[in-house]
């Protein structure tokens, strides 16, 4: 998949991609409540109006906060929004949890988004992959592209920053919104996914949240969960009396073990050793 050079100006991609949405007549947007998808969701709105349909994928890897953030986004542009049930545990590939298990996953999405866009009219199914994602360990694309789906960022050159700074500059209240992938990311390869598991890391992060740290990723291996917190809240979560809370409440929802990443929070970290 090529794209082309990065525009200087992210105003002009900005309104050469309002032509190509445009031109496509009715665009269907596979919406996940990220800035990236969001930013493709508030394009297509701002072209086509009603024209365009912002679909939701509601799994059981996506967590209750993620959903209501997206609902909420979508109020936030106007798109119109439609749900759909998608169960990805339904798939025993996908349950797994092999190092492609994002193949599985964005297979399942295709195979409920395609029948939308039919029955609506919609000539592409838009998502929020963009420039930054193509070097990264992105299985899911290979199955996004195997169901052709449309990526406008990646195709007027949009990296990660371009995508923040064009939707600061939109005006969307979401544009600094930390990357956050699917809860089955927090689980290790090769370990079966379940609906108890997923639940047990939401859980733990929520409870994690509610001690003062907005950001948090609860990654799980096996019975130990390994948290991740940005850089600057490491000292803060280690100081013993916090650790303490930390420690009962990851308990609480289930784990045996809890470990601080010392690395801190980062996107795609269980990755790292493929």
């Amino acid at each position: 998949m090529a794209a082309i050079p990065r525009p200087a100006e992210i105003r002009e991609a900005y309104g050469r991609m309002v032509d190509a949405m445009h031109a496509r007549e009715r665009v269907l947007v596979a919406f996940s409540g990220g800035v990236d998808s969001g930013l493709v969701a508030r394009i297509a709105h701002d072209a086509l109006g009603d024209d365009a349909l912002a679909v939701l994928a509601e799994a059981e890897s996506l967590s209750r906060r993620e959903f209501d953030e997206a609902v909420s986004e979508a109020a936030e542009i106007g798109i119109r929004l439609r749900t759909v049930a998608v169960s990805e545990l339904s798939n025993d590939r996908y349950v797994a949890n092999p190092t492609n298990r994002c193949y599985f996953c964005r297979t399942e999405l295709g195979a409920a988004l395609k029948p939308i866009a039919a029955e609506t009219g919609s000539r592409a199914i838009a998502d929020g992959v963009n420039v930054s994602d193509l070097g990264d360990h992105r299985p899911g694309i290979q199955a996004m592209n195997e169901a052709g789906f449309w990526h406008p960022l990646v195709e007027f050159g949009f990296r990660k920053e371009d995508v923040r700074a064009l939707a600061r500059d939109l005006g969307l209240s979401f544009h600094a919104k930390p990357s956050n992938a699917c809860l089955s990311s927090r689980i290790a390869y090769g370990e079966v996914i379940t609906v108890d598991k997923l639940r047990r890391v939401e859980s733990a992060e929520e409870a994690i949240r509610d001690l003062g740290f907005a950001v948090v990723l609860v990654r799980a291996h096996e019975g130990l969960a390994r948290i991740e917190v940005p850089k600057d809240d490491v000292p803060r979560i280690v100081e013993p009396a916090m650790a303490a809370k930390v420690a009962a409440a990851v308990r609480a929802a289930g784990f045996v073990y809890v470990t601080i990443d010392l690395l801190g929070y980062r996107s795609g970290s269980m990755n790292e050793g493929l």
